[in-house]
């Protein structure tokens, strides 16, 4: 379980591609200390399992599955990546829920400086844009944002000084690609909306109606 709250920007300095997955190797400072073997890092907001470390670099395996529903199939040697070890179960929880588990990927459709801040829009699919809500939180790189607008098609979000200067974000571009992971929490709610239960099944008859959310302040 992680944060969204980056702890550092490393470097793949080599990605080892088989046949349908691939080895990372990345450098880094900040976490990998107190890191072992085994334990998980989330890289460009993806949990993967440190396989190896050495001389300030860890290792890590990258499934196929991964490849298809991430970012991680267009980047190589030299591209920048956001870092953050697993939560602590005595730190502060700064950002949101995010599990390191990508739903899909979105695109970069513009980058507009506001003052201080710079408002990113990034187009997605129905499939993951069902799930954003106006000032919900998104994961985009592993990196906990504010969901500031929403369209159809789209959605913005504004990213202060620090975040940029602490992030990989602001170095993309329109037209690149970055990992999304909708909170965790409405993906949960839909599926106890739509799950039916054994005397649902039987009846083919949902226990919720307009009354029920009524009650339940929903309505």
């Amino acid at each position: 379980m992680f944060t969204g709250i980056i702890e550092e920007v490393g470097t793949i300095v080599q990605m080892s591609r088989g046949a349908a997955s691939a080895v990372l190797t990345i450098q880094a400072q900040t976490v990998l200390e107190g890191t072992r073997i085994g334990d998980s890092i989330a890289v460009n907001g993806i949990c993967l399992t440190v396989t190896g470390m050495q001389n300030g670099k860890f290792t890590a395996d990258v499934m196929a599955e991964t490849l298809r529903r991430s970012s991680l199939n267009h980047l190589g040697a030299g591209a920048q990546v956001n870092l953050e070890r697993a939560m602590a179960a005595n730190g502060r929880f700064g950002g949101h829920i995010v599990s390191g588990h990508i739903d899909g990927t979105g695109e970069i459709a513009a980058m507009t400086p506001e003052d201080t801040a710079v408002w990113v829009e990034i187009r997605a699919g129905a499939p993951l844009l069902r799930y954003i809500v106006e000032k919900g939180s998104i994961a985009i790189d592993g990196i906990s944002l504010t969901v500031a607008k929403l369209t159809d098609h789209s959605f913005s979000v504004s990213l202060i000084p620090h975040t940029g200067a602490e992030t990989t974000l602001l170095g993309k571009k329109p037209g690149d690609i970055v990992n999304l992971e909708n909170d965790i929490v409405g993906k949960y709610v839909e599926r106890f909306l739509t799950t039916q239960n054994p005397a649902e099944e039987q009846t083919g008859q949902s226990s919720i109606d307009l009354n029920f959310l009524a009650e339940h302040g929903f309505c």
